[in-house]
């Protein structure tokens, strides 16, 4: 089963200094039929204006993901963190028992186009932590490269679920296949681009709810095509 999510059909909100779309049901957008799958929660796509952001506020029992696209995003926590996120960042914070923090574009002149990721962690009460790592563009040039896992392998940031959280891009028509392992589920989120899916095709924004297929085949459509994909417990 492949059931995609158009990006037009998600929920859209203008503060002005925010563009904001939610795939899944977030804050005033509530949609009872896309309130998140399996363990992933939220994917909201943001564009905040230069010198606006997020103020301090507090999240629990949640792992999140921040992907930045374009521009840069300047974080702070309340246990000690303080770091600008850029493309070829992921950044995880662990909100556990809770954590305050701030998200801000530091630019004068850029806005910063970033996907915020929320994913349910597999126990509640843990400590906060958070991690960001680097990855350069080579190595997502035509391969899914692995960016976050439970245990943190190959270099990932460790997310307390059990996800496999992939990236690749996907320029000169670069085809890439995926094949699970058991029971999975799996969400396709397409970064930017153009991209076709199992005879499917994408664009920007647009999603994928995946269940029931032993292997995915990826092939860019665009060159500037790059993809996200979630590869969970069913």
């Amino acid at each position: 089963m492949i059931k995609i999510r158009p990006a037009g059909d998600r929920g859209a909100v203008n503060f002005g200094w925010l563009d904001t779309r939610h795939t899944f049901s977030f804050g005033n957008y509530y949609d009872p039929a896309h309130m998140g799958f399996a363990a992933l929660r939220v994917i909201n796509e943001d564009k905040v204006e230069p010198q606006r952001g997020f103020g301090t506020h507090g999240h629990r029992d949640m792992e999140i993901v921040t992907y930045v696209l374009e521009g840069a995003l300047e974080h702070k926590d309340n246990i000690g963190n303080g770091s600008i996120i850029r493309p070829g960042d992921v950044q995880r914070m662990s909100a556990g028992t809770g954590i305050l923090h701030s998200e801000f574009n530091p630019s004068d002149t850029e806005s910063v186009h970033l996907l915020q990721i929320w994913i349910l962690p597999e126990e509640n009460g843990i400590a906060p932590s958070y991690e960001q790592i680097h990855f350069e563009p080579a190595e997502m040039q035509g391969q899914l490269r692995l960016v976050g896992s439970r245990e943190g392998r190959n270099g990932s940031v460790t997310i307390h679920q059990d996800v496999n959280l992939y990236a690749a891009s996907l320029g000169g028509g670069a085809t890439i296949s995926h094949r699970f392992e058991g029971d999975r589920a799996a969400w396709l989120h397409v970064a930017r681009g153009a991209v076709n899916l199992n005879g499917h095709n994408l664009t920007a924004g647009d999603g994928a709810a995946i269940a029931k297929v032993d292997t995915l085949t990826l092939q860019g459509q665009s060159d500037d095509a790059e993809v996200l994909l979630f590869d969970m417990a069913a």
